[in-house]
């Protein structure tokens, strides 16, 4: 397949266009590498937040009004009980969370910054206003710094050694261990070492999408996480799948996209 090349939203674009392919899988989980990859999918509350957090740091940076503004528009793409009653608080409050929504929807974050400091500090504030606790912003910080150092040169083993430092998760199992091992939850705990994991052993974009799919667990946000560090890390996407992404985004999201990547551009 053809691919496309880097700008500044394809981790973005990776994050999303994972969520659509692995959305097919979510409830018909699969333990094999081998799947037809553009059959389909739809988007789910992956993408929703992952667009509510990219404008809202296009505009004010309310991250909380953002994942409420788009959780009202699209209220059945798939958000689990807890953070459905959070969206549906007319004053939502953080509950202590350490899901893996923190980690899914950050991938933007990693996009922007040209410091560690920075973006590490802009991904706490993404989980703070529902996944407070420490291992929810764990999660979030753990994906945006890989994001990070993956788009400015980062090698893999680097990435490796300084995710495992800072935040202590466990990146010594390979894909196929995981995949037989099974009990992935929904927790970052286990969702954010697997993805990373997935990304690390990747040969390329869409490998790394097979590989997070193939661990027959919450696929559309393994593979949500996974590609967005290997879209920022190999700084290209198949093109077939980039029109498969494009083809199943709303006009307002799309829009949202590309006012991000403009404010980015004109900042830099």
């Amino acid at each position: 397949m053809k691919n496309i090349k880097y700008s500044v939203s394809l981790p973005v674009v990776g994050a999303i266009s994972g969520d659509i392919i692995g959305s097919q899988y979510e409830q018909d989980r699969i333990w094999t590498k081998d799947f037809p990859i553009l059959e389909g999918g739809r988007f789910t509350d992956d993408s929703v937040m992952t667009i509510a957090i990219l404008e809202a740091f296009s505009t004010d940076r309310d991250y909380k009004s953002a994942m409420q503004k788009w959780g009202w528009k699209y209220p059945n793409c798939g958000f689990g009980r807890d953070f459905k009653r959070w969206l549906n608080n007319g004053n939502p409050q953080p509950y202590q969370s350490y899901g893996n929504g923190s980690a899914m929807r950050v991938s933007a974050i990693g996009c922007i910054f040209n410091s560690a400091k920075e973006t590490l500090r802009e991904a706490e504030l993404t989980a703070l206003p529902s996944h407070n606790h420490p291992e929810g912003i764990k999660g979030a910080q753990a994906i945006a710094l890989s994001i990070f150092r993956a788009r400015t040169g980062a090698s893999k083993s680097k990435i490796k050694s300084e995710i495992t430092r800072r935040f202590k998760y466990k990146l010594e199992r390979t894909v196929e261990v995981i995949r037989k091992k099974g009990g992935l939850d929904l927790t970052c705990q286990t969702t954010v070492p697997a993805s990373i994991i997935c990304f690390l052993e990747s040969t390329d974009y869409e490998d790394a999408i097979r590989n997070a799919i193939s661990l027959g667990g919450d696929s559309d946000t393994l593979a949500c996480i996974t590609g967005s560090i290997a879209a920022a890390f190999y700084k290209e996407i198949p093109e077939a799948i980039l029109r498969q992404t494009m083809k199943q985004l709303k006009p307002n999201m799309k829009n949202a996209i590309r006012k991000f990547e403009n404010i980015v551009n004109n900042n830099k």
